[in-house]
């Protein structure tokens, strides 16, 4: 598999779902977060902290919150991938027939610049 260079190589290298990754790569750079390629994927971050990511693979995509068991989850959007494993990190999941609601979503993307803002976050610990 090829290095992952831009988001634009990155939303290519997963045509199943180029149009949700397109459509949220829009929410997000419609804000002031900034977009870069880390580990392969698209991250979303102020200051050089990591926010937000998105994500493809074989059964859905994903917008991940690297911050998101800080989040008010009034939808119950927000699944942790990794039940026992992660503590801070939570993901909206989409799978191919799924409607984007940039309303919602804004609303979660919103919240957690505010959190960063605010200086609020979950540190892992190791034990």
């Amino acid at each position: 598999m090829q290095k992952i260079e831009s988001v634009e190589q990155y939303i290519q290298s997963h045509p199943k779902w180029t149009e949700i990754l397109l459509k949220l790569r829009e929410l997000l750079n419609a804000t002031i977060l900034t977009e870069s390629i880390k580990w392969g994927y698209p991250v979303y971050t102020i200051e050089g902290k990591n926010l937000l990511g998105i994500g493809a693979f074989k059964n859905h995509c994903a917008l991940w919150f690297f911050q998101g068991a800080l989040l008010q989850d009034n939808t119950n959007l927000l699944i942790n991938a990794q039940e026992g494993k992660t503590k801070a990190l939570r993901q909206i999941r989409f799978e191919a027939c799924s409607k984007i609601d940039k309303q919602e979503l804004l609303k979660y993307i919103e919240e957690t610049i505010s959190l960063h803002k605010q200086g609020k976050e979950i540190i892992e610990v190791s034990t």
